[in-house]
């Protein structure tokens, strides 16, 4: 997920966060990786400075959660700093590697990486009270693709009819998005959509009158 070094992007960053490893059936590593995440976000901020380009990176393989954050300062490199108790600041790093499991930097020609290491508890996939995992994967990537529009896009469930008119738009985007790439990739969107129904229809929820 790309994003602009600014500290209003860190709270943007963190619901990316909790959506994704709520999507991913990893509800217990959402605060630790948030914290982590917005330490090494408001690192960039500071030390590479507002306005700099950076991205987040997360992914979960063999047991282990991975958060990365790139930006393109090969110079401010993080460190561990013995701060003073009335500083204001200098504990982010020493933040992040008491709670993960191990952290480090990679440095390359155009970029650097700062990144750490959970040991993942255990997955499991999301589902509703009423057993339709379908729907809350769907509530995921709907509340994951929020979070790649601008602000004012965004959507709030509890904002009444006018989130239910700015969801379906939401929908419709992602829709059309996934079938330009489908598309693109010399994919039959034609099928696909006649699948789509036919899955829909055959659960009692048509896709068209």
């Amino acid at each position: 997920m790309a994003f602009t070094a600014h500290p209003e992007e860190v709270a943007r960053l963190r619901r990316a966060v909790r959506v994704h490893l709520a999507a991913w059936g990893l509800d217990g590593q959402v605060d630790t990786a948030q914290l982590c995440v917005s330490e090494l976000v408001s690192n960039v901020v500071t030390h590479a400075g507002t306005g700099t380009p950076g991205s987040l990176v997360l992914s979960e393989h063999e047991g282990r959660l991975r958060v990365e954050v790139h930006d393109p300062d090969t110079r401010a490199l993080p460190t561990l700093v013995d701060a003073e108790i009335d500083a204001e600041g200098g504990r982010g790093m020493t933040l992040v590697a008491a709670l993960a499991d191990r952290w480090g930097v990679q440095l390359y020609e155009d970029r650097k990486v700062t990144w750490c290491e959970f040991t993942v508890e255990g997955s499991s996939e999301p589902t509703t009270p009423d057993g339709a995992p379908s729907v809350e994967r769907a509530e995921a990537l709907l509340d994951v693709y929020a979070t790649l529009k601008p602000p004012a896009c965004s959507y709030d469930r509890e904002s009444g009819r006018v989130r239910r008119r700015v969801e379906e738009e939401s929908v419709i985007d992602m829709v059309t998005d996934l079938l330009h790439r489908l598309r693109a990739h010399g994919g039959d969107v034609d099928r696909v959509l006649d699948c789509a129904q036919s899955r829909l229809e055959g659960a009692g929820l048509p896709l068209s009158p």
